[in-house]
Formats: C-alpha cells, sequence, structure tokens
C-alpha cells in the first residue's frame, strides 16, 4: 500500500547533504507506482563546466552505486517512508528535468519542453529556448515571442538533447 502523502522535503532534507557529501547534485525526488511496486527514484548530476554538452554528463556508475548505498542507510535510519519501495539512483540523461528555479538559471540557453498546470495564455506546452528566470517566473522564447512562466504552474520541464546543436538562446 502506498502511503497516503509523501513528504517530499523530508526525503529531500536528508538525500541533499549525502549528495553534497559526494560531490553530487541533487536534480529530484519522485515516489512512483510503477508495475513492480513503489519507488522512491533519486536523480543526481555533477556540475559541468561551461561548454562542457549536455551528452557528457560527470555521472558515473559508481556514484550512482555509492550514493545509493548512503542514502539507503540514512533512509533506514529516519525511516520517511512507511511502506515498501525500491530505491532508484540514476542520472538525469539528456533529457534532464529541470525542477529548481536554479535549473533554469544554470540551462538558459537551452532548448527545453515545459508543461503547466493550467494554460499560459492559450497553451500549457511550451517548446523552445529557455531565457532564464526573473523572480519566480520561468521565461522561454515560444514562437518568436518571449513568454513568462511562473515557476509554480510547472509540471514538468526538461531539456531537449539536439544532437549536434550548440545554438544557445539570445
Amino acid at each position: 500500500m502506498l502511503p497516503a502523502s509523501i513528504d517530499n522535503a523530508a526525503i529531500e532534507s536528508i538525500v541533499e547533504p549525502i549528495c553534497k557529501a559526494h560531490g553530487l547534485e541533487l536534480v529530484e525526488v519522485r515516489y512512483l507506482r510503477e508495475p513492480g511496486g513503489a519507488v522512491l527514484r533519486i536523480t543526481i548530476d555533477r556540475d559541468r563546466a561551461p561548454g562542457v554538452p549536455l551528452n557528457e554528463s560527470g555521472v558515473s556508475l559508481e556514484d550512482c552505486t555509492s550514493v545509493s548505498r548512503d542514502v539507503s542507510t540514512a533512509l533506514d535510519v529516519h525511516d520517511p517512508l512507511s511502506t515498501r519501495y525500491r530505491l532508484e539512483v540514476t542520472s538525469p540523461g539528456l533529457d534532464r528535468p529541470l525542477v529548481k528555479l536554479r535549473d533554469f538559471e544554470k540551462f538558459a540557453g537551452e532548448d527545453v519542453r515545459i508543461t503547466t498546470r493550467m494554460p499560459v495564455g492559450d497553451r500549457r506546452n511550451f517548446n523552445g529556448p529557455l531565457l532564464g528566470v526573473d523572480g519566480q517566473n520561468v521565461r522561454i522564447k515560444q514562437d518568436g515571442k518571449e513568454v513568462s512562466l511562473p515557476h509554480s504552474e510547472i509540471t514538468k520541464a526538461n531539456l531537449i538533447h539536439r544532437w549536434g546543436n550548440k545554438r544557445k538562446a539570445s
């Protein structure tokens, strides 16, 4: 049985210091129901130097293994989930999720796909160059026009990797 509610903030407060201790960034914590049972998926990343392509993630299998081992121990001690689950620690992949405002700042200039909870203008799905952040709003260029999306309304956002495309937004 799945818990009625998952306190992501409590889980993040346990996981984030472990990631930092390994020199990694916590990208996202997701609790999912899958056919094989509940999954706690933790996505980690390593900062890239400017100009390093998205397909050159600094996260190794060894990073995932060591973070998984340490997170598993910490979750056993703190027990924020009162149900059975499978722990997965993974790299973000080429379509890295953008979750926190700092993600939208960090990846300004990259192509993104964003979905909002409620329509902004006449649409909920946006694709285009990420222009950055202004306060609590994410700026994107859609169809040649700048659009400002409230961060609180974004339900999903991912980088779009285009092989061989080194374009930056202007």
